[in-house]
């Protein structure tokens, strides 16, 4: 599989980062400290896995070297030098190799929506409120409990 498949792929089911997202991504939404690399996404930065750190290191390597009006290198480059990568192309891409990106997002949506308050993964994603909380109760997720609990703790 290409690898610019893994790493479309991973970043999709790990993080639920729409297609039109991940092709915007360059060289400047990694960062590394002393063992750790991360991606930053809405200004938050989110620790990568070791594998997929490798394999985003691997693909900003060996793709090709043209960069951006800002001098960033995207992580997804296109075929025109300085552009990304089109999203319809890498769904198309991602669907050849029996990975339908839209289900996989909405997996992972559903996912992180159990353990995450919608809030925060409507700032972490950058969709709207009201449609993260439309994705929490098709997940099953009720928070109700968490914004009781946060109205009545004591704030200090």
């Amino acid at each position: 599989m290409p690898l610019e498949v893994r790493v479309a792929a991973a970043l999709v089911r790990l993080y639920a980062l729409p297609l039109t997202r991940i092709v915007e991504l360059t060289d400047d939404h990694i960062r590394r400290d002393q063992g750790h690399t991360y991606l930053t996404v809405n200004q938050h930065p989110f620790v990568l896995p070791p594998k997929l750190a490798r394999l985003i290191d691997d693909q900003l390597q060996y793709s090709p070297r043209h960069s951006n009006a800002a001098g960033c290198r995207y992580l997804l480059p296109g075929y025109s030098p300085g552009r990304p990568r089109n999203p319809l192309g890498l769904a198309d891409t991602l669907r050849h190799h029996g990975l339908p990106a839209r289900a996989a997002r909405n997996t992972a949506m559903m996912d992180a929506l159990v353990d995450l308050p919608p809030m925060v993964m409507a700032d972490l994603l950058g969709i709207h409120p009201k449609t993260a909380e439309r994705w929490a109760t098709l997940a099953g997720g009720n928070w109700s409990e968490y914004l009781a609990a946060r109205r009545a703790a004591p704030q200090g």
